[in-house]
């Protein structure tokens, strides 16, 4: 009888430390997720934490188990930006029964929030949390290759009916120039002139925004190209009180296969937003841009950085968009047709601010 007790109070232990192997073994799963994950039981006290979520939040897993909302709320390991977003998905939760969530982090990175309640759960609510800037990425620039797409049929429909009328009209008023001359209103004349020539500008903007042509590619040396774009644009930048300068070893070996003329028309644009950005910036400081470039892997990385005026995290991500512009006269087409010329060079472009602070564009162009 005592043996028949042993044998099954043995197969008891046993059982209990297979179910707890098991138990171990999924929570190290769940502990090294790459989505954050996060437990409360039904009345608000969290019971489980995992690595992911405890870096997410910045906060130690000890630290943070055994709280309920409110002490997480007040928790003084959390920053303010994390407790409105946690306040937030609480709201939309509760009162509107929201079970999916967006959140842009203070870092720009996109994520993807899903909370499950209900029979299923027992109770509980379970949060998951998973970095989706990647997919995100990929939609924008969907997005963007559709709506350039889109402004190439549009620009093919109505270029031609626009610039003929801008032909005709600048034709009459070159005959009509020596009158006004007599009148004493040249001034008009050139005005006008003037207003004609700028809007045939946008329109050749607005084409090579949705079919520039295809880049006609020959072998050049990165320095002797940045070298160029120094040349042509320093005068300029001591007109409007900026030092311009290029941070590369003329023996620093590095050459690209590319369409010259375009790819010095992206660093053009580049650097007199750069110079916009830094006249924008009402202060005694001296403006600064400075040029590198660097090899990375099959790359090389050109960057542009400047201390200007810096853009709003809100809008980097409408920078490569159409018509999209934080200027007052800008057509907000300069930095689309960079996009489409970087990509068309199998190549890409980022950019990076700080607000008030200054801006850095980076360019990769495969090397040869």
């Amino acid at each position: 009888m005592l043996s028949e007790f042993q044998d099954t109070l043995l197969e008891s232990v046993k059982a209990f430390q297979s179910t707890q192997l098991v138990m171990n073994k999924y929570e190290n799963v769940l502990q090294h997720l790459d989505s954050g994950i996060m437990l409360f039981d039904s009345e608000g006290v969290l019971t489980f934490i995992n690595v992911q979520m405890a870096k997410l939040l910045e906060t130690p897993r000890h630290a943070l188990i055994g709280c309920n909302l409110m002490q997480i709320l007040l928790h003084p390991h959390l920053n303010q930006f994390k407790k409105r977003k946690i306040l937030r998905i609480y709201r939309e939760t509760i009162f509107y029964r929201r079970k999916n969530h967006e959140v842009v982090d203070e870092y720009g990175r996109h994520w993807l929030i899903t909370v499950k309640y209900g029979d299923q759960m027992d109770g509980d609510f379970l949060l998951s949390v998973k970095d989706v800037s990647e997919f995100k990425q990929i939609e924008q620039t969907a997005y963007q290759n559709d709506k350039l797409a889109m402004l190439g049929k549009i620009s093919a429909a109505i270029a031609h009916e626009i610039r003929n009328p801008l032909t005709t009209i600048r034709g009459f008023i070159q005959l009509l120039r020596p009158h006004l001359v007599q009148l004493g209103k040249d001034e008009y004349a050139r005005i006008i002139l003037a207003e004609i020539d700028r809007a045939n500008d946008i329109i050749f903007e607005f084409l090579n925004s949705s079919k520039p042509t295809a880049p006609q590619m020959v072998v050049v040396s990165v320095y002797s190209l940045l070298k160029e774009v120094v040349l042509l644009t320093e005068s300029e930048g001591h007109m409007k009180g900026c030092e311009i300068n290029l941070l590369l070893r003329e023996d620093v070996n590095m050459n690209v296969s590319i369409d010259v003329k375009q790819i010095k028309q992206v660093l053009l644009n580049i650097i007199k937003n750069a110079l916009d950005a830094i006249e924008e910036v009402n202060s005694g400081r001296s403006g600064v841009i400075n040029i590198t470039a660097k090899p990375e892997g099959k790359y090389v990385n050109i960057s542009i950085q400047d201390n200007g005026n810096g853009i709003d995290k809100t809008l980097l991500a409408h920078l490569f968009d159409p018509f999209f512009t934080t200027k007052e006269k800008g057509t907000g087409l300069g930095l689309s047709v960079s996009y489409r010329i970087v990509r068309n060079h199998k190549g890409t472009i980022s950019v990076d601010s700080i607000k008030g602070a200054g801006t850095i564009f980076e360019i990769w162009l495969p090397t040869v």
